[in-house]
């Protein structure tokens, strides 16, 4: 009879932890859809109520979260003798729930609604402060942000640097001390390959002239929606809009939404669909079995950029995938290309030049930017650099990395959304993605060594696949650390990227 009443009380709890799981998933995508509305959609006066509408949202799924019920079935049900009677999958979900409910926890509801508030306050301020190019329009706004990160810092008071406690919630486990190590090597290696390449006759005498000419939205627009249905993202289950800063959302576990920019050059806006895409495979293949749970997720954004950058640079920079696209760019903008060969454009796709924008980056810089980002966000947090100052830190930075500096406000230190939704600890996360994107191509080439003639012939399967069993169906059940090790027979490791880099470049640019 004692028995009986246990199980009673195990199946109650886990009904539980799922109905409260579910409820706070179907909050945040909610809230996803507000900000997607917010950023594509939205006129400008509307933000007053949209940041009213994310601040009660937030503060739902906060208290849903952090309830006392939640805490006392996750208690009981990690109780050894309870626990142990779990299947496989409720102690995962029970384990991983426990973790994240402690650390949430932390944030009292005032707080998260506090941010909720401001960070959509600011991302209007950065939106007009871009468009003006005038960092004094968003300054009040990212004083507030950094203020509440730094009190985030505090309320989650992991050790070492206050910076860890917000990297740990992009990037879980990884700390300053790791990152300072990676970024070190990373940065230097980087600069040598980079004065190489400039040292070269085929750097000397690059061309991108090409570029500036007007390619025809409509046949870029043609473009973007071959390539995102080459790479099986249906439009059953996504969609395609356009925005200030290209993003990828998740509305429903069958709705991912990709937004695209138009500036001109068609590699921009076809970069930002592969990229973005990337990121929708992702969420679109997470495992189907752990659904409305916290397991649903990708273990890290470092694992998450991975995905996205191994298709917009392992595979949508290769020769294999421009192969395939580049008849097809030859049709649509006959004029433009009419006197470019495929070797030409592929010169012109893998160009290495020091430029303002991370997301207009060469591969070889990208990850520069990302390391110039992270060294100033370090700095804003521990109180060494003021807010005020950020632009002039900006300017010195890229001149002592890339030997450039921004014209204005704009190019600089406002061209990036993420510090106007109060994500401080996210940029980090790009250099690991990169990394890992090498790491797994380098392992896919081992397993299956047609990939480059499959690509070639516009045929994307296996590769979705082999992504499918070796990152996207683990979710949340390995951190990014055991993901990689298990795809790749190896932790983070920067000097397979190098090595990818060196072997890309020295046949492109002879050396």
């Amino acid at each position: 009879m004692e028995e009986q009443k246990t199980d009673s009380r195990l199946e109650k709890e886990l009904d539980n932890i799922y109905k409260t799981q579910k409820e706070v998933t179907v909050i945040g995508q909610i809230a996803s859809l507000v900000d997607w509305d917010q950023k594509v959609s939205m006129p400008p006066e509307g933000i007053g109520d949209c940041s009213e509408k994310l601040a009660l949202l937030g503060g739902l799924a906060h208290e849903k979260f952090t309830s006392k019920e939640l805490k006392e079935s996750i208690g009981y049900l990690s109780l050894p003798e309870n626990f142990e009677k779990l299947s496989d999958k409720d102690k995962i979900v029970v384990k991983r729930l426990s973790k994240d409910v402690e650390k949430t926890t932390k944030l009292p509801l005032e707080f998260v609604e506090e941010s909720s508030r401001a960070t959509a306050q600011a991302h209007n301020a950065w939106e007009k402060a871009k468009k003006e190019s005038n960092f004094s329009i968003f300054m009040p706004h990212l004083e507030e942000v950094v203020r509440l990160n730094q009190e985030q810092a505090k309320l989650i008071a992991l050790p070492g640097h206050p910076y860890n406690s917000l990297l740990d919630g992009y990037e879980e486990g990884m700390t300053v001390d790791n990152l300072d190590k990676t970024f070190s090597f990373l940065g230097t290696e980087l600069t040598r390959l980079l004065k190489t390449i400039q040292s070269t006759n085929v750097y000397k005498n690059q061309n991108e002239d090409l570029l500036k000419k007007r390619f025809s939205l409509k046949g870029q627009e043609k473009i973007n929606k071959l390539v995102k249905e080459l790479m099986l993202l249906s439009d059953d289950r996504t969609r395609m809009d356009v925005s200030t800063h290209p993003f990828t959302t998740t509305i429903g576990n069958k709705d991912v939404r990709i937004t695209v920019r138009y500036i001109g050059n068609p590699l921009d806006s076809l970069g930002s669909v592969i990229h973005e895409g990337g990121h929708a495979l992702y969420d679109l293949l997470l495992p189907e079995e752990f659904e409305n749970t916290v397991v649903r997720n990708a273990p890290s954004l470092g694992m998450h950029e991975s995905q996205s950058r191994f298709w917009e640079n392992m595979i949508g920079k290769s020769e294999s995938f421009w192969k395939h696209l580049y008849p097809v760019y030859k049709q649509t903008f006959k004029n433009q290309l009419k006197d470019t060969n495929l070797e030409d454009w592929l010169r012109l796709v893998n160009i290495v030049k020091p430029s303002f924008i991370r997301i207009e980056a060469d591969e070889l810089t990208y990850c520069m930017h990302v390391i110039l980002r992270y060294e100033i966000e370090k700095c804003i947090i521990e109180g060494s650099i003021p807010v005020k100052d950020v632009p002039k830190v900006w300017g010195d930075k890229m001149q002592k990395m890339l030997g450039i500096t921004p014209r204005n406000d704009a190019e600089g230190c406002l061209q990036d959304t993420h510090w106007s939704g109060g994500s401080i600890g996210y940029f980090p996360t790009y250099a690991l993605g990169s990394i890992y994107a090498a790491q797994l191509y380098n392992q896919l080439l081992k397993e299956i060594p047609t990939i480059p003639q499959q690509i070639e012939q516009g045929l994307f399967h296996e590769t979705v696949c082999w992504l499918e069993e070796k990152v996207h169906r683990h979710g949340r059940t390995l951190t990014a650390e055991e993901t990689i090790k298990k795809a790749c027979g190896e932790g983070l490791n920067p000097e397979a990227y190098i090595k990818y880099m060196e072997e890309k470049y020295s046949k492109i640019y002879k050396f």
